[in-house]
């Protein structure tokens, strides 16, 4: 009886412990991970906001090259208590409207149905119609102010934008146009305060499809100042909206004169780092210095970044304030001597060839060409003749069919995605002579996609991450570190996006998870 006994004791002893092994695996693990992350996010210092900027055409070298150069900068000094994702890619396209949605929905056009901010949709009826006829252009820049010519563009005229037939042959907004929500929307939802400055009205497309995601939207159109080519101009215009966040940091709105909550998550697009990169007389020297016009605008925007740090430890708030610095994209190519204008007319005529109303719509845009059929069934035809252009061209890769599908939906399925993209050779661009562009973006090359992102907080160490990360990735890494579920992103949901690496979860427990036992 006593053998019996012990038997009967040694099986429950051995059931508890598988048991409690996973239990005890677990409490390891958790710990092993608090081990490795310590030292990074603190929970002693709650992030409370989130201050997120983007210097448009900052590639990642830009970033590594001026730290190192100028050690008392405001962003070596953001690497001091911060990590940076050395290996960071941008959207693909890496055009501006892509290129945001990355960072501020955590998806792509897969999720977003944006491509290009100019683009083609086989579903949507042109400007000022009846909607009788269904297939149009999609503009959403500065075409589509009512004044494109002052700073001010007084707003939006729904009269230029495309009209939805499914929909009552309604204006289609630009926040209409996105198909998931944003950082803005779920952290509004969730109570918080929200504000954003950009670069045209159109920029409406962060209030996301709530069209109300933004609570102070700051959008004075960049037209007149492109158009004076200027360094200095284009430093002032985004000296407007630095003095717009610095205002909210004051507790005020953008302009300085409404009381208003210090935003939850805001922030803005920097300018003249990509407009030194693209005029001539500017850009980059061939060994891949900047031109002083270049270095200036550098200098200019660290100085303006530091203006923000200033005042948000003059408030008390730097401690709980993460800084995430990124660009919307890259641009190519660095090395003047690269440098190709694209003859704008070879590969529309290539497919006139073939049938005089077979192309639907072509954008070459940038570094970048993407071409809408009228028959889906001859896109191979139209491929055979752009290979046959392909040197004249300057075409590096065609993608289509299989190819095009490995990376968006599938134009079939999508009533807004191109039959044909064109990656053309390194150092092309599409523009025309009179621009007097050096560089643009828009394409896949690692110059077009090779961007800044630098992560910072008071509590973190001093960190470099080589492991390939995407801009994407900012967005679920916001919410969760304002203690958000980033699920409640839909394209992050649908695109399983992870947060950022090397930052610890406010959201993860130690608890792990809950087992039921039996021992019989």
């Amino acid at each position: 009886m006593f053998r019996h006994l012990i038997v009967r004791v040694n099986k429950i002893l051995g059931a508890l412990l598988l048991c409690l092994l996973p239990l005890l695996m677990n409490s390891w693990l958790s710990e092993a991970i608090a081990q490795v992350e310590k030292g990074h996010s603190s929970a002693s210092t709650p992030v409370k906001r989130v201050l997120l900027l983007s210097i448009d055409g900052m590639h990642a070298i830009d970033l590594a090259d001026y730290v190192r150069d100028h050690p008392e900068s405001t962003l070596a000094q953001l690497t001091k208590r911060g990590i940076t994702y050395s290996n960071a890619q941008t959207s693909l396209p890496s055009n501006s409207w892509p290129g945001l949605l990355a960072i501020v929905t955590g998806g792509s056009p897969l999720s977003t149905g944006v491509i290009f901010e100019n683009n083609y949709d086989r579903s949507l009826s042109p400007p000022g119609s009846n909607c009788a006829t269904v297939g149009t252009a999609i503009v959403y820049d500065s075409s589509i102010d009512k004044d494109p010519d002052s700073l001010d563009a007084g707003g939006i005229d729904p009269a230029k934008l495309p009209r939805d037939p499914a929909k009552g042959c309604r204006p289609v907004y630009p926040h209409d146009y996105i198909r998931v929500n944003n950082i803005f929307e779920v952290v509004k939802s969730a109570g918080g305060y929200t504000a954003w400055a950009d670069k045209h009205p159109a920029y409406d497309f962060l209030n996301g499809p709530s069209g109300t995601g933004v609570d102070d939207l700051f959008v004075p159109e960049i037209r007149p100042v492109t158009k004076a080519r200027s360094v200095p101009k284009t430093e002032a215009y985004d000296d407007s909206k630095t003095q717009a966040v610095l205002n909210e940091i004051a507790g005020k709105d953008h302009s300085g004169t409404h009381d208003a909550p210090v935003p939850t998550v805001f922030g803005m697009n920097f300018q003249a780092v990509s407009m030194a990169q693209k005029m001539t007389g500017h850009g980059y020297r061939e060994d891949g210095t900047p031109s002083s016009g270049l270095k200036d605008a550098f200098d200019h925007t660290d100085q303006a970044i530091g203006k923000m740090i200033a005042a948000l430890r003059q408030r008390g708030l730097l401690d709980s304030t993460m800084v995430i610095v990124t660009a919307k994209h890259g641009d190519v190519p660095i090395a003047p001597s690269k440098l190709r204008l694209a003859n704008l007319d070879l590969i529309p005529n290539a497919i006139k060839v073939i049938d005089p109303s077979l192309l639907l719509n072509a954008e070459q845009d940038g570094s970048i060409a993407m071409l809408w059929l009228k028959d889906h069934a001859r896109t191979s035809e139209a491929v055979r003749a752009l290979r046959a252009k392909q040197e004249e061209a300057r075409i590096q890769q065609i993608f289509w069919g299989e190819s095009l599908k490995l990376l968006f939906a599938d134009p079939e399925q999508d009533p807004r995605m191109p039959d044909i993209i064109i990656q053309p050779v390194f150092g092309t661009i599409y523009a025309e002579a009179k621009d007097n562009f050096i560089e643009e973006h828009g394409g896949f090359t690692e110059e077009d996609t090779h961007v800044a992102l630098l992560v910072s907080l008071p509590s973190l160490k001093a960190q470099q991450i080589k492991a390939p990360v995407r801009t994407a990735q900012i967005a679920p890494t916001i919410l969760e570190q304002l203690q958000i579920d980033p699920q409640r992103l839909e394209a992050v949901a649908k695109e399983f996006t992870r947060s950022l690496p090397g930052l610890q979860s406010p959201l993860r427990t130690s608890e792990g998870q809950a087992f039921q036992c039996s021992a019989r």
